[in-house]
């Protein structure tokens, strides 16, 4: 039997020929990933463990970007211990106040991870890379500790589920649809421990900002890793940005998965999660009547420049609703100043929305746009469990970029169509 391309992706850096669903390998790591929530832990496991060196500088991220800039005197502790620590091993892909930006966005965009790499993160939204046909998956802030230390991971390897891709996405349908669509299908645990493979004809027509979106919500899934074929839209991102080569892996055709799903991309509709969870889903057609206090056009799931231009071609020429708080955050430095060269910044302002230094703020319910008891909120972000952005009698409604910034101009839930 052969194997999937996670499996490959395991096996070559266990230095195994082959590896099979349930098999414990331990694993060489390129990649090494922490943010300034995480990162303090891991550095204190790393010291209580006795360890006194990094396996290897330069694959190593520390991203600042939950509560950066510091939100209040613990953040600030904790932004400062991750200072140290990378000034003590001189780590170098440091990322602070004015270099940062949201992780899963910045490391893509920095060319800091690529096809064929093995890739821990303790966040969970590390799946983020498989969409350049690398393995990388969330961790622990102790198994982080442990990566840095020795530069190895140990994994079980998953089963996989192959999402068969077939047909293009139709206007003002986007790779968040396509995930959520997915995530009503299944459930949230419809993936536990498993791979997300993506393949079919139907692939060459996403965006690498689509492929970025599905995957770093496979997780919400419960899947181990998402992961998309490299091709010639892969490599066209990756070539002028990625220092060195890269590896590509390709299933075999005999490999197994426990499930296939065909999905047709041309029968999607606008999908929006209700709470208070990413499952409980509906087309834009069958919404109804659902006002809303704030909108958030931004995060590690939506917060790249494609987003940016959904978000500005409804806003331009309109304004937010008086009853509506609208928060637009591009997710890196060099997004926002593309915003600024396109015009888009001038475009939400004029709308009469808030444009915000990138942040992971609002979708954790860190800072930047808590709700308040009985609030609801479109969010373009990952998760709408309880309390998730503040008050858990608030609620909060995952959508696109698309659906995100019609429903800020109507005041409600609503479709482009509807303003």
């Amino acid at each position: 039997m052969g194997m999937t391309m996670t499996q490959k992706i395991l096996a070559a850096h266990a230095g195994l020929d082959k590896v099979e669903p349930g098999q414990l390998i331990r694993a060489n790591l390129d990649m090494v990933l922490g943010n300034d929530i995480t990162t303090p832990v891991a550095v204190n496991e790393f010291e209580k463990a006795g360890f006194d060196g990094i396996f290897d500088k330069g694959k190593i991220s520390l991203v600042m970007d939950h509560f950066t800039p510091n939100k209040d005197i613990k953040a600030a502790e904790q932004c400062k211990q991750c200072r140290a620590f990378a000034r003590r091993f001189d780590v170098e892909n440091f990322f602070d106040v004015g270099r940062m930006g949201i992780e899963h966005a910045l490391l893509p965009e920095q060319g800091i991870v690529k096809a064929g790499d093995c890739i821990i993160g303790a966040d969970s939204h590390t799946c983020t890379y498989g969409a350049l046909g690398a393995f990388s998956t969330g961790v622990g802030s102790t198994d982080m500790a442990a990566g840095m230390a020795t530069g190895q991971a140990w994994f079980k390897v998953p089963e996989a589920i192959k999402f068969n891709l077939t047909g293009k996405l139709q206007e003002n349908v986007t790779g968040k649809d396509v995930i959520l669509h997915i995530i009503g299908l299944i459930g949230v645990d419809g993936a536990l421990y498993k791979s997300m493979e993506f393949g079919g004809e139907g692939v060459a027509s996403l965006s690498m900002d689509d492929r970025l979106c599905i995957t770093n919500m496979a997780i919400e899934a419960g899947a181990k890793n998402g992961i998309f074929p490299v091709d010639s839209v892969t490599e066209e991102y990756m070539k002028d940005r990625v220092k060195g080569e890269w590896t590509v892996y390709e299933a075999d055709e005999d490999a197994s998965y426990v499930q296939v799903i065909d999905i047709d991309l041309s029968s999607l509709k606008p999908t929006v999660s209700f709470p208070h969870l990413p499952e409980n889903t509906k087309t834009i057609d069958c919404v109804g009547d659902v006002p809303v206090d704030q909108v958030v056009i931004g995060s590690c799931t939506n917060g790249r420049l494609e987003d940016m231009e959904y978000a500005a071609k409804i806003f331009e020429g309109r304004k937010v609703h008086d009853n509506v708080r609208a928060i637009i955050i591009p997710a890196t430095q060099a997004i926002y100043k593309e915003c600024i060269a396109r015009g888009y910044m001038d475009i939400f302002i004029d709308a009469g929305c808030v444009v915000s230094t990138p942040t992971c703020g609002p979708c954790l319910g860190g800072h930047m746009g808590i709700l308040a008891e009985g609030e609801r909120c479109v969010a373009t972000t990952n998760r709408n469990f309880v309390g998730r952005m503040g008050h858990v009698k608030s609620e909060v409604y995952l959508a696109s970029p698309v659906i995100a910034a019609a429903s800020a101009v109507a005041g409600r839930i609503a479709g482009p169509d509807e303003i």
